[in-house]
């Protein structure tokens, strides 16, 4: 991929730093409840950013015309910043008393109560003080924005650096040039950028899985040394140096038994680590003062609203999908900062000034790409999982289909974790009810007849089949398991019934038996 000598000198700061890429992940993740209030939080922060009524946004579904209208605003803007900069850079002109004074909105900004805090800016706002490269900052605030509630990575580091190298490398489009190029502002006068400009090999354009492992060393080190692992048992080992615990016995208990302990299996630890009884008992009074979710107490947390964003259809055999666009109205650029008197302002304003209305037009232009990426994602997905599962929606859950991410993923044409975090937290209104929309993926098994049949529909069934039984002769899972190959032609092993039946609270066949 070869670039010119003006782009690479704005990759450093666009591609590489990719604050807007960050901005739209954070975005394409939040419920729609979340989102309403970020929107507000931004109107209110923003001034460069207002709601666009209808007849300035247009009548298509999409906004399309609100978008042109800040992508065309944003543009000549940026232009003008730099047309100025350049012609009043020493910042000697007379400072503007009514610029910074008479904002309204940055006033109100200061003086309003703060929103609750996420438990990924809770984690940031620790991470501030870190001195880091853009490069550096970027891989490690995508680290942690990509850790659940809980502390725990949701993807490999291997997966993480893939989707990051992805993410960059589709910025810059498919024939190498920048998109968006005439958004983006140089920092200081074109000759500098011309002498540090460089042409950027692939290695540039590739995050690497070591990058994303030194982000995570970073966040341990500063934040908690448990935060970012996969499972419970690496969570625990990362914790056991700093609590004095790191000797081969504790490794042991933490890497081969915490199955044991859970089942409190005490003499089976004894006999596999060559230890009596109480010196097990003790290694496990020292492993319950480590903490099995680095995650907690960050961030604020409240009662979880459900409202359905994705609202779902069948007519005549067709499936429509739609979005609920009542809680993210269209925005746009606020046309009073495109007027004649305001660029007047500018140019007499001090350097200052032009910085501070410089980075909000930026940020009100990123983040309209956002919402709008946001809703193009979300729609694709829905229209792609829902064609997939119309047989639910005609007949109900027995009828739902085994679906993996993946298989979307191919169809949108995007990364795994992009379906992910695109279906995370939101709600579909269905003609069967409202469901998550993760609700719609799941694993499966082949029927005889050479069908798919869900693990959602076995469930469904195993409940069905119970209710049936007679209460004085409840059937044991074997004769479930009978009872699925022969009723329904769902060939599965025993465990797998009693897994399932475990799953939905249904107890064992003894403690169903009435007498």
């Amino acid at each position: 991929m070869k670039l010119g000598l003006h782009q690479s000198a704005r990759l450093e700061q666009r591609l590489i730093q990719s604050p807007q890429m960050i901005q739209a992940m954070q975005i394409l993740q939040l419920p729609l409840l979340d989102l309403s209030e970020r929107i507000e939080q931004e109107l209110m922060e923003n001034p460069f950013l207002e709601v666009a009524e209808p007849e300035a946004s247009g009548a298509s579904e999409e906004g399309g015309s609100a978008v042109a209208e800040a992508d065309g605003g944003a543009e000549s803007m940026l232009e003008m910043f730099e047309r100025i900069e350049r012609d009043h850079g020493d910042g000697s002109r007379a400072r503007v008393a009514s610029s910074e004074e008479g904002d309204r909105k940055y006033e109100a900004m200061l003086n309003a109560p703060e929103g609750a805090m996420s438990f990924a800016e809770a984690v940031l706002g620790q991470l501030g003080p870190l001195e880091l490269s853009e490069r550096e900052r970027t891989v490690l605030e995508y680290v942690v924005w990509s850790l659940d509630e809980q502390g725990y990575l949701t993807e490999t580091p291997a997966t993480l650096a893939a989707e990051l190298t992805l993410e960059v490398q589709r910025t810059l489009g498919v024939d190498g040039e920048e998109e968006g190029a005439a958004a983006v502002i140089d920092d200081g006068p074109p000759e500098a950028a011309s002498e540090e400009a460089r042409t950027p090999s692939d290695e540039d354009l590739v995050v690497t899985e070591d990058e994303v492992r030194d982000a995570l060393e970073r966040l341990r080190e500063t934040v908690h040394p448990g935060l970012g692992a996969l499972d419970l048992s690496e969570c625990l080992l990362l914790q056991l140096p700093g609590a004095g615990l790191w000797n081969p016995f504790m490794r042991k208990l933490v890497q081969s038994h915490l199955g044991d302990i859970s089942a409190n299996r005490l003499p089976q630890i004894a006999k596999s680590t060559g230890r009596d009884i109480e010196d097990v008992k003790a290694a496990i009074e020292l492993l319950k003062r480590l903490d099995p979710s680095p995650g907690a107490g960050f961030g604020d947390t409240a009662a979880e609203v459900i409202h359905p964003e994705v609202m779902v259809e069948l007519d005549d055999e067709q499936v429509t999908v739609r979005l609920d666009r009542e809680r993210t109205p269209s925005l746009r650029l606020n046309p009073l900062y495109q007027t004649a008197e305001f660029r007047r302002m500018l140019k007499e304003g001090s350097k200052e000034e032009r910085e501070w209305a410089k980075k909000r037009l930026e940020n009100a232009s990123w983040f309209i790409d956002a919402i709008l990426q946001r809703e193009s994602t979300l729609k694709r997905i829905s229209v792609a999982l829902f064609n997939r599962q119309r047989a639910f929606l005609e007949r109900g859950k027995e009828a739902l289909r085994p679906l993996r991410m993946q298989e979307i993923a191919d169809e949108v044409g995007v990364h795994i974790s992009t379906v992910s975090r695109g279906v995370a937290g939101k709600y579909a209104q269905t003609p069967r009810g409202i469901f998550p929309l993760k609700f719609f993926f799941t694993g499966g098994t082949t029927k005889t007849s050479g069908e798919e049949a869900s693990q959602i529909t076995i469930k469904e069934r195993i409940k069905k089949i119970v209710a049936a039984e007679a209460p004085e002769k409840p059937l044991s899972d074997d004769a479930i398991a009978k009872a699925l190959e022969d009723e329904d032609g769902i060939k599965i092993a025993r465990r797998t019934v009693t897994k399932y039946r475990k799953a939905l609270e249904i107890p064992s066949s003894t403690q169903r038996k009435k007498y």
